[in-house]
């Protein structure tokens, strides 16, 4: 029987990438995770073998990456070697094989979210000021009830 690619979902996060391999009750499962390449095999319940190569957009730290097996997948989760870098894909080349696409699930758009932080602790410096001073909270012994 031939192998096939397994349906390959992932997404971006500042410090890591994440690969989901959408294969049930997986067995035999292998992942080697390199800087700069991702290999995995398995077989499902029905015998059927899997394979995915992929070369990697950007360098990842392969000593810091992990995979998680479950009943329904095996997720890969790979530390990026330059963190706070958006990957606009997973594959170095300008690809998109059919077998792989976005988990939009759990994509976000996470490049702003160092402004988007900013403006709110801006936003709230301001309503901390328009607070007006009700007098100094109570002493401690106001509120013993002794």
């Amino acid at each position: 029987m031939a192998r096939q690619p397994a349906k390959t979902l992932w997404y971006d996060r500042p410090r890591y990438v994440y690969l989901e391999f959408c294969v049930e009750d997986s067995t035999d499962v292998k992942v080697v995770i390199e800087d700069e390449r991702l290999v995995f095999s398995c077989k499902n319940a029905d015998g059927v073998e899997f394979y995915n190569e992929i070369n990697l957009y950007a360098r990842v730290n392969s000593k810091d990456s992990r995979e998680k097996r479950s009943d329904r997948s095996i997720t890969c989760f790979m530390r990026k070697w330059k963190e706070k870098v958006a990957w606009p894909r997973i594959t170095k080349e300008n690809i998109k094989p059919a077998w792989l696409s976005v988990d939009f699930d759990n994509w976000r758009d996470w490049e702003g979210d160092e402004e988007v932080e900013r403006a709110m602790v801006e936003q709230y410096a301001e309503m901390l000021e328009r607070v007006t001073d009700k007098g100094p909270p109570p002493a401690m012994d106001d509120l013993d009830d002794d």
